[in-house]
């Protein structure tokens, strides 16, 4: 008989890992040891992985899910490597047994591994009784990777720095959205290495300092302030993965839309709308013209 409640057995706890958006994304410098500066509008989705936790002795991951094929090694997963930095970092740290459900496209500009390792941070630190302000898991978060930090405390901020330079959470409104990938994967690396050949570096104001300067922006002056900006790393996506301007193109012919761009090094795009009901009736159309992309309707905030 299976044991009953109260009977020893930890409870399972469970963790939303939402998809990072990034609405603006301005590469502003190449630091000495190789890495670029960026300065970004970082907001969060609606739809993403989760991530269940039950204590154990043994520090454990399986991973399942849509997307789960494509995630790699169970080995080379953020979740571990996320909790083996916590742990490194304070003594006597309880771990246990980790299961991911993997929905969003890997290597995909969504920030998918990074949001699971946060999410993985914040199980660990509450069945601890860790502060989630704690700078032991900030720490944490930084040594796993660079979009970790941001994606601890899932809200709207601005990014800055290799990611390791956070403003407040930012009172914005939710906006309607269709979020879309062609299923290529698009590393990183070659993104960066194709963005080398035509880097200059842009420091004018394209209205970034805006999202900070005011408390509350309403729906129609955001998505002005975000078409004022760019994602200088959509151009070099483009040329390691061509199927992203067809998306792209796709997004912008589709009714309301009212703006249209790729997040982080890509291949998914979002397209912003005015009304959700106007998104959902554009994910069901581009769903219809292409069955095997991954298209959601959402709302980003």
């Amino acid at each position: 008989m299976p044991p009953k409640r109260g009977a020893g057995v930890p409870a399972a706890r469970a963790e939303r890992a939402p998809a990072k958006i990034n609405l603006t994304l301005r590469v502003v410098g190449r630091r000495a040891d190789g890495y670029h500066e960026l300065e970004s509008l970082v907001v969060f989705a609606g739809v993403g992985d989760t991530l269940t936790f039950t204590p154990a002795r043994a520090l454990a991951l399986t991973v399942n899910g849509p997307t789960a094929a494509a995630s790699g090694t169970i080995g080379d997963n953020l979740v571990l490597k996320a909790a083996r930095a916590l742990a490194e970092r304070v003594e006597g740290l309880k771990l246990g047994r980790f299961a991911l459900t993997k929905r969003l496209p890997v290597a995909a500009g969504v920030g998918g591994g990074s949001s699971d390792a946060a999410a993985a941070l914040r199980l660990l630190a509450r069945a601890n009784r860790i502060a989630p302000g704690d700078p032991r898991v900030m720490e944490a978060a930084r040594v796993t990777g660079a979009d970790v930090p941001v994606c601890l405390d899932p809200r709207p901020r601005m990014m800055r720095g290799i990611g390791e330079i956070l403003s407040d959470p930012l009172a914005l409104p939710k906006l309607p959205a269709v979020l879309v990938n062609p299923r290529v994967a698009v590393p990183t690396r070659d993104v960066f290495t194709a963005l080398r050949a035509h880097f200059s570096a842009q420091k004018e104001d394209v209205g970034d300092a805006t999202f900070e300067s005011r408390s509350r922006l309403e729906m129609k002056k955001l998505i002005d302030a975000v078409a004022h900006g760019r994602n200088d790393l959509e151009a070099p996506a483009i040329e390691v993965a061509p199927a992203i301007a067809q998306v792209l193109a796709d997004l912008r012919a589709l009714r309301g839309c009212r703006l249209a761009r790729m997040s982080g090094s890509g291949a998914t795009c979002f397209g912003l709308f005015g009304t959700a009901p106007a998104a959902a009736a554009a994910a069901r159309a581009l769903r219809a013209k292409h069955p095997g992309w991954w298209v959601r309707a959402t709302k980003l905030g």
